[in-house]
């Protein structure tokens, strides 16, 4: 019988005589690679599909091979024929094809069936194009985020850069909310379809480490928030100091939310203003805003362009003069008779309200979703991306999270809670009559609320017909379910179970 010895003599041996073959110790990776490159996407002829907030090229891909190429061709692929892009002219109208605009974004444009500028984009573009700085006064929804990119698309390809660098982006793009931070990184990924530059977009709510290692590769817009940027910034992960072009979108937003503090901070990591371009949106360029405009931009040009009452023609807007006990109620039957299987969005003024609303709707079987400040971030994310694939239908959310919300196919927006500023409510109503469509807007007008309506009044230019609802339409079943408990609710400070029902649910049965 062999001794101990003699068995791990006899396993040393086999050891030495054991050699993987070549092919196994090429597919190994280096000790200091982050990612394996078995795993890296295979090459083909269709473009590639970038996941939120993903770089273009994968991190192993060698600076020196990023610079760009000079046409828009991909491999397997034959040129774009620009003479494909036709499009009629129409007296009053400007063509994309009319502007100086790159092949390569005249490419994505046609993708995207864009063919003639919104207001905002033909006055503000040939003064972006020309590197002017601008401000312009325009409501959400009007095409300003493609005006402001094209821009930054076109500084870029006529300027090229041997390859963009770690951490330092070239163009920067501040949002008062999430939702407006990932809604403007989806459009700049669809226009740049057919460039090699890359946008991150930095916002809270998410992992942050996750976040970081993003701005450990290269990188050419940043789309942030103002309070994750500044963690960055100060722990030098983010170098801003070859910004060539800052973006301050919604900057009244930004007043109204406290943020501009955090902005002069950012605004001051940058160039300085003679050495950068600057362009600053804003739904009112009030004095405030343009003492702001003077301190960050040199002598810039100013656009202003009124809420576009063409489009709010496509939208039939209807008051009901209801109580507030009425309102869930009336809801209820405007959803069940109405609505049917059709996309709506409610608004509420607060977070507990989407939270009470949502618990109403569901006893009552109707299944919605909640889009405020008190849900997590992934879960927001999904909620959005399932309405916009039609997964889900009904959303209730606050004037914040709704900023967001870019979806041609609502069909009804509800205001349960009318806003306090006239500005909420336009921005609100423009969620339904996008893309040439119909859209139907209904705001609920109860002995609390009502005094709001003269200042929207005086904004849209025109009085709102208000209307007493039908008797039957004020009638509730029986609930179906027991209210759900909802993750987004926050702790009770004292005792268990559900807390009582608000005035503005619907009574207890």
């Amino acid at each position: 019988m062999p001794s101990f010895i003699e068995k791990i003599g006899k396993l040393f041996k086999k050891q030495e005589t054991y050699r993987p073959s070549q092919s196994k110790v090429a597919a190994k990776p280096a000790a200091d690679s982050k990612k394996p490159a078995a795993k890296r996407p295979p090459q083909t002829d269709a473009p590639r599909k970038h996941g939120r907030g993903e770089h273009r090229k994968p991190a192993s891909v060698p600076q020196k091979e990023r610079a760009p190429s000079p046409a828009p061709v991909r491999k397997g692929s034959q040129p774009w024929n620009p003479d494909s892009f036709q499009v009629e002219p129409q007296e009053g109208k400007t063509r994309f094809r009319d502007l100086e605009l790159p092949i390569d974004l005249l490419h994505a444009i046609a993708d995207l069936k864009f063919q003639y500028c919104t207001p905002i984009q033909a006055e503000i573009l040939p003064s972006v194009l020309a590197g002017k700085d601008m401000a312009g006064k325009a409501q959400t929804g009007t095409g300003k985020t493609a005006a402001f990119l094209l821009g930054i698309f076109t500084r870029f390809i006529k300027n090229r850069q041997e390859a963009p660098k770690p951490g330092t982006p070239r163009a920067l793009i501040l949002a008062p909310t999430r939702e407006l931070a990932m809604q403007i990184r989806d459009d700049a990924e669809k226009l740049s379809t057919y460039t090699p530059f890359t946008t991150v977009a930095i916002y809270g709510g998410i992992d942050y480490d996750k976040q970081r290692r993003m701005l450990e590769q290269p990188v050419d817009i940043i789309v942030a928030t103002p309070g994750r940027l500044i963690d960055f910034a100060n722990q030098g992960a983010l170098n801003l100091r070859e910004v060539e072009v800052l973006v301050i979108d919604e900057a009244d937003r930004m007043l109204d939310m406290g943020f501009i503090p955090d902005v002069r901070k950012i605004v001051y990591k940058t160039p300085p203003k003679e050495n950068r371009q600057t362009l600053l949106f804003s739904a009112t360029l009030d004095d405030e805003v343009m003492r702001l405009a003077s301190a960050w931009m040199t002598d810039p040009g100013k656009v202003e362009i009124e809420p576009d009452h063409n489009a709010t023609e496509l939208i039939d807007q209807q008051v009901y003069l209801v109580t507030d006990d009425q309102k869930f109620a009336l809801l209820y039957n405007i959803l069940k008779k109405e609505v049917g299987d059709s996309s709506a969005l409610i608004f509420t003024n607060r977070r507990d309200q989407t939270e009470r609303l949502a618990d109403a709707l569901f006893r009552y079987g109707i299944d919605c979703e909640i889009l405020s400040g008190a849900v997590a971030q992934n879960k927001r994310q999904r909620i959005l991306a399932d309405f916009k694939d039609g997964r889900c239908k009904l959303v209730v959310a606050t004037d914040v999270a709704g900023r967001g919300i870019h979806v041609d196919d609502i069909t009804h927006v509800v205001n349960f809670n009318i806003p306090s500023q006239a500005d909420d409510y336009v921005h609100r109503i423009g969620r339904t009559g996008r893309a040439g469509k119909k859209g139907i807007s209904v705001t609920f007008a109860c002995e609390k609320e009502s005094f709001e309506l003269p200042a929207i009044e005086e904004l849209l230019g025109k009085r709102l017909p208000c209307i007493q609802p039908e008797p039957n339409m004020l009638v509730l079943p029986q609930p179906v379910r027991k209210a759900p408990f909802r993750e987004s609710r926050p702790p009770q400070r004292s005792g268990g179970g559900r807390p009582p029902p608000r005035r503005s649910g619907p009574p207890r049965r």
